[in-house]
């Protein structure tokens, strides 16, 4: 298996309706944990602030957070290069208790207690869109959706994946269960239910198991994210980046997007 992979599109647990809040909570709870401790972002710490700066925002409207503690030690880091950065956290399924445990936790964290759909985002919530490893949600028709709408309310938009169809991720998802069983008795705030969901029903571990590999079948190449900015409307009235860094852990793939009417170089 390799990058030039046919891109499948299975179905996630994460993304269907009648999954438990409290199982979804769990995963993304797992998944936010392990951004933090192993700091996945770091790579991009430089082109997150420089991307604020272009688009001469400090504000981040993050879309598909979870429930946002993914974004603890990156937001530290931003704040570190800019103290008057926001980050306001948004999902189609709010995680409100998460969002609370997180926003408690720093003040440049603030959240939106509705639902927001990133592919219609209400036009009151302006600043740089983000999307930390949720982009491989949309089906490609969805994901021209999602850009597309940044385009029409010129809205500058940065889009993060940290892993790729190639066999090097597949095998990571194939071990997560058991950095599943490994790190969830620290995260917090800790819940009984949680350990019975991970260890005496494991529940948890086998749908991290199953939603990671389908992410990784779903990601999309730097190439068919220039192919998808190319089929949009009005796409050249912004300023387009589409790049990959390397982590420690594998690398970090990326697209930006900046209205050309606010870019500062």
């Amino acid at each position: 298996m390799n990058m030039k992979t046919k891109r499948i599109h299975l179905f996630e647990f994460e993304d269907q309706k009648w999954f438990p809040q409290l199982l979804r909570n769990y995963v993304t709870d797992f998944l936010q944990y392990l951004a933090n401790k192993v700091k996945v972002y770091e790579p991009v710490v430089d082109v997150i602030n420089e991307t604020l700066q272009k688009s001469d925002t400090t504000q981040i409207i993050d879309l598909g957070s979870g429930g946002g503690g993914g974004l603890l030690w990156l937001g530290k880091e931003l704040q570190n290069k800019n103290s008057e950065i926001s980050i306001k956290f948004t999902d189609l399924y709010p995680n409100i208790e998460a969002f609370q445990h997180t926003t408690s936790q720093s003040d440049i964290f603030e959240y939106h207690s509705e639902p927001i759909n990133a592919k219609n985002v209400p036009e009151n919530l302006k600043g740089l869109r983000t999307m930390f490893l949720s982009f491989h949600h949309f089906r490609p028709q969805e994901a021209k959706m999602v850009l597309q709408n940044a385009i029409n309310n010129d809205q500058p938009i940065a889009i993060f994946e940290i892993q790729d169809r190639g066999l090097p991720s597949i095998v990571a998802m194939l071990l997560s269960p058991l950095s599943v069983l490994a790190t969830t008795p620290f995260i917090r705030p800790f819940r009984l239910s949680r350990l019975i969901f991970t260890y005496l029903i494991p529940i948890v571990p086998l749908i991290v198991l199953w939603d990671g590999i389908v992410s990784a079948l779903r990601t999309y190449t730097a190439d068919e994210m220039k192919d998808l900015v190319n089929t949009l409307e009005n796409n050249t009235a912004f300023e387009w980046e589409f790049n990959k860094k390397k982590s420690k852990t594998g690398f970090v793939i990326y697209t930006i997007g900046i209205p050309k009417k606010q870019y500062k170089s």
